[in-house]
């Protein structure tokens, strides 16, 4: 065989490897290679946001991953993935990884059924009953200075106006007003004395709650207007699944020999 066909085979050989490289490798930089996958986990990853597939797309996705490979290789030759707060960071980003996948998995292993966000739907529809309130009060750091407030309400003094006074910032700037709710909304003590209100009537003795000394005016009742299942069924959802995980999390750690 002569040498110019030799040449030529190890050529050939030469193409044909490099050729299978590219194939498997998105791109290479300083000789190190992006493997192709990454670019198809990030299209997977972004297609389950919405995004299509389209040479567009894995052309930026190109880019990006050329783009974070030359910065990779620039903070590994100054020597910031041996400094410990950036290995403790990692550390961190690994584990809020792990975690997330575990619930997930377990999300996936048992799914909160339609059944059940119906049965939570009507738990909390029977607890809020079949009226709403609304509400004002004034909110009191004293049982005397609640007194006082209500002595000037019967000599003619405007709720909303004194209502300004109220340790409840954030009623006081609306005059008190707490709007519509369900009496299970409030505090015991709050509630039991609103029920037992006539529309447009102030308490005649000051209430205590844990925050303080109410002065509870009632303006108005209703029939409770509930929203639909559909409409709250993804909160409802994502309650539960919440409630599920955090009694996942107990159950684990009932079960963790710690020491």
């Amino acid at each position: 065989m002569n040498l110019k066909l030799l040449r030529g085979l190890a050529l050939f050989s030469l193409t044909v490897a490099s050729s299978a490289v590219l194939a498997q490798n998105l791109a290479v930089v300083n000789n190190r290679p992006i493997p192709k996958a990454r670019e198809d986990a990030w299209v997977a990853q972004l297609k389950q946001q919405g995004q299509q597939d389209t040479p567009q797309l894995r052309e930026m996705i190109k880019q990006e991953l050329i783009r974070r490979e030359i910065f990779l290789q620039e903070a590994g030759r100054r020597g910031l993935p041996e400094k410990p707060e950036v290995k403790f960071q990692l550390d961190v980003q690994r584990q809020n990884t792990l975690i997330q996948a575990l619930m997930r998995d377990e999300l996936e292993k048992r799914p909160i059924t339609d059944a059940e966000v119906a049965a939570a739907y009507e738990t909390q529809r029977k607890q809020m009953g079949d009226r709403e309130y609304r509400a004002r009060h004034i909110l009191l750091e004293k049982e005397d200075e609640a007194k006082q407030v209500i002595e000037q309400l019967k000599r003619g003094a405007k709720f909303e106006d004194l209502a300004k006074r109220s340790k409840d910032t954030g009623s006081a700037a609306n005059g008190g007003d707490l709007d519509w709710a369900g009496a299970d909304a409030y505090v015991k003590p709050f509630s039991d004395a609103m029920v037992k209100l006539q529309k447009g009537q102030v308490v005649d003795a000051p209430v205590q709650s844990q925050f303080g000394w109410h002065v509870i005016r009632l303006d108005d009742v209703r029939e409770a207007q509930f929203p639909p299942l559909a409409q709250v069924q993804g909160q409802i959802r994502e309650a539960l699944q919440q409630q599920r995980m955090q009694a996942f999390a107990e159950d684990l750690r009932k079960k963790a020999k710690v020491q």
